[in-house]
């Protein structure tokens, strides 16, 4: 892949354990599960490149990964496997994304640009700018929990376009809203595009698309299907929602049942694989490719679960807080317990003159 890029995502895949009870994911996080636990693949391997001063649209049925895609390149989430290499702050704009429902619309405010970096000085140097593009009068003042969908993404909106990002991600952002507040949108997503800004945008309105984006990538139930030119790639995603409306109801599920199915099939060691495989076949002059492809895969990657030198550590962990804990109930020293552990079953019974225990 090139390097003249704003945010680059190569082998990037993200599992979800499908739980069925909370027992079962404290287990796992421990990884002391006696039976596996199903997996459910979101995302199976995406891997594509945005350049600075470029706007890719995310399309998309629903369930096939773009807003999870999203969430992983602002940080809000892990990848399971891959790079993401993003140059730059982004701020992702969703309905209610990072908004705290305790918390006042103004209050909200003033945390999210906190975590943004902004000082306190430059928070009220943005205020009144940010809650007059809001335009959500008294209810600044009320509880987010309060607020309608169309309200949260006022306020998410407004927030995320004057702390001023790098990269600005929207996913679904301009689904709610009145025209009004839509056209003022669409005004300032035109002038990011106009200052150079690098914007994803995740969206089911193909004309928002057409409209806003120069490029667009397809994902398709978890895989890459088609990256390129918005004219291309539109048209094609909308043949392909023309031929699975013609279908029946029955072979609608059928198609939905086998792609789900293949999610939860998805092989990551086969996927790493067929990617070494890919990598030698382009260069069979390169060496060590097993190690390399594993490194890109994982070493950037925090692992969800405890690793074994970890698990160990916390049982020992455990056990000296419980050898403690025994020793100060049974009323001997630590000294004594050493030499004597079987004085742990014979506590003290009764205090001397000096007021120690015996």
């Amino acid at each position: 892949m090139a390097t003249d890029y704003k945010i680059r995502v190569q082998n990037v895949t993200k599992e979800y354990d499908l739980f069925k009870t909370q027992s079962e994911k404290l287990r796992s996080f421990f990884a002391i599960n006696r039976k596996p636990v199903p997996h459910f693949w979101s995302l199976m391997g995406i891997s594509l490149e945005v350049k600075a001063g470029e706007t890719l649209g995310l399309i998309g049925v629903n369930g096939s990964g773009k807003s999870t895609l999203s969430n992983i390149i602002s940080g809000i989430i892990p990848q399971t496997t891959g790079v993401v290499d993003v140059k730059g702050d982004t701020s992702i704009i969703a309905i209610g994304a990072g908004l705290r429902g305790n918390l006042t619309g103004q209050e909200n405010i003033r945390l999210k640009a906190l975590m943004q970096g902004l000082t306190n000085e430059e928070i009220d140097g943005l205020m009144d700018d940010i809650v007059s593009f809001a335009d959500i009068g008294d209810f600044l003042y009320q509880p987010v929990k309060s607020y309608s969908s169309g309200m949260k993404s006022r306020l998410g909106f407004s927030i995320a376009v004057h702390v001023n990002p790098d990269i600005l991600i929207i996913d679904e952002a301009l689904s709610v809203g009145d025209d009004t507040f839509y056209q003022k949108c669409l005004d300032k997503i035109t002038e990011f595009k106009e200052e150079g800004k690098t914007i994803i945008f995740v969206s089911h309105s193909l004309k928002q698309v057409e409209l806003m984006c120069d490029q667009v990538a397809w994902i398709h139930y978890g895989t890459l299907h088609e990256i390129g030119d918005t004219t291309k790639v539109v048209g094609d995603y909308r043949d392909f929602v023309k031929w699975f409306k013609g279908q029946s109801k029955k072979d609608k599920r059928k198609f939905q049942r086998s792609m789900k199915q293949n999610q939860k099939d998805f092989d990551i060691d086969q996927y790493q694989a067929s990617v070494v495989e890919e990598r030698k076949t382009a260069d069979p002059t390169e060496k060590n490719v097993e190690a390399k492809v594993k490194k890109d895969f994982y070493g950037s990657v925090i692992s969800e679960k405890m690793s074994a030198g970890s698990r160990i550590l916390t049982v020992l962990t455990l056990a000296l807080f419980v050898f403690f804990c025994w020793t100060n109930v049974s009323g001997h020293s630590i000294r004594q317990v050493i030499s004597e552990p079987s004085s742990l079953v014979h506590p003290t019974d009764h205090i001397d003159t000096t007021g120690s225990l015996k």
